[in-house]
């Protein structure tokens, strides 16, 4: 089973510092069909205005990566963590039984872009615990950069699910393959540009989920130079 998520169907907040598009239900955006994608539960794709940011506020239980797309997002915890997030980094925070979080844009005169995921871990109440890695341009240049997995390997984040996540960057013309193992689910999400996957066009916030399906897709970069996500979750 294909599920097809258009990024014209998605939840949206419009604030004078904040964009949000919500892939499933979150905050006062509230869809009974759009509760998550297995452990999935959020793909937030916010931009933040210069200056602009989220309060110091509370996690529990959630495995939060930030993927930032362009622009720097300045980040600290209740566990002393702290930092500014950057255009090819991804920060995992696990919230485990209770952390407190804020977050900013780090520039005065220009947006950050970024997407937030949060997947349900494995078990509850870990400590809290963080991460931050930097993927360089020519990792994902036209192929799947895993950036974060359940054993950390190769460089990768460690997360407390068993879940992966690829992120590929494409030129017009590149082409990669999606394998699909009918034991896992997948989900694909366009965080920017436009690629083709087989006979489908997507464009920025479109997103297709893979439920017991089998076998290889081909993707090719459109137009305009594109960033996808790949997660492989547990099914």
């Amino acid at each position: 089973m294909i599920i097809e998520r258009p990024s014209v169907s998605r939840g949206e907040v419009a604030l004078d510092w904040l964009h949000s598009r919500h892939t499933f239900s979150f905050g006062h955006y509230y869809d009974p069909a759009w509760m998550g994608f297995g452990v999935l539960r959020v793909i937030n794709d916010d931009t933040v205005a210069p200056g602009g940011g989220f309060a110091p506020h509370r996690h529990a239980n959630m495995e939060i990566i930030s993927v930032v797309l362009q622009g720097a997002l300045a980040h600290q915890d209740s566990a002393g963590h702290s930092g500014v997030i950057r255009a090819g980094d991804v920060q995992w925070m696990s919230a485990g039984h209770g952390i407190e979080h804020s977050e900013y844009n780090a520039s005065q005169t220009e947006p950050v872009h970024f997407l937030q995921l949060w997947i349900q871990p494995e078990r509850l109440n870990h400590q809290p615990a963080y991460d931050q890695k930097y993927f360089p341009l020519d990792a994902r240049r036209g192929r799947w950069c895993v950036v974060a997995s359940p054993e950390g390997v190769a460089g990768t984040i460690a997360i407390r699910q068993q879940t992966t996540l690829a992120i590929a960057h494409l030129q017009p013309g590149d082409v990669l393959e999606v394998v699909l193992e009918v034991s896992k689910r997948y989900w694909l999400h366009v965080a920017s540009g436009e690629i083709t996957l087989d006979n489908r066009s997507l464009v920025a916030g479109d997103a297709l989920g893979f439920v017991e399906e089998t076998g290889a897709l081909t993707l090719r970069g459109g137009a305009a130079t594109s960033e996808v996500l790949l997660f492989a979750l547990p099914a």
